[in-house]
């Protein structure tokens, strides 16, 4: 079995609300962040994973936040180690860095009309 981002069809997820998580070894889980993002055209957000979690083998992917994009972040969390880890809710396990631009970007998210703009909820990776 292989999993592939652009074809996420044989991909399994299991929807849960909860004050934690345990993620298995070697595994991860699809998170939201709590707060609603609206990035200013002229603004780039960097998603990274803060050192707590990191310093235990649970790591964020870093995800950029484009100008203009809106939504929920969906935030990747893996398991780096050989045993499960507990992950839980209402913390911080990751922050965002906001990066000002001279002048607004020429092209935004928005306009693009971008695949995950305006995301609800978690969101698998979208052809």
């Amino acid at each position: 079995m292989h999993i592939d981002p652009k074809d996420t069809s044989n991909i399994r997820f299991t929807s849960l609300t909860a004050d934690s998580v345990l993620v298995p070894a070697n595994s991860f889980v699809l998170g939201r962040s709590l707060e609603y993002f609206k990035i200013p055209r002229d603004v780039l957000g960097i998603v990274t994973g803060k050192s707590t979690y990191a310093r235990s083998g649970v790591i964020v992917s870093v995800t950029p936040l484009e100008p203009e994009w809106e939504g929920f972040v969906t935030i990747a969390v893996s398991n780096t180690c050989p045993v499960p880890a507990v992950v839980h809710a209402n913390e911080g396990i990751a922050q965002v860095i906001f990066v000002a631009a001279e002048q607004p970007c020429a092209i935004s998210y928005k306009d693009r009309k971008g695949k995950y703009q305006g995301d609800g909820g978690i969101s698998t990776s979208k052809i």
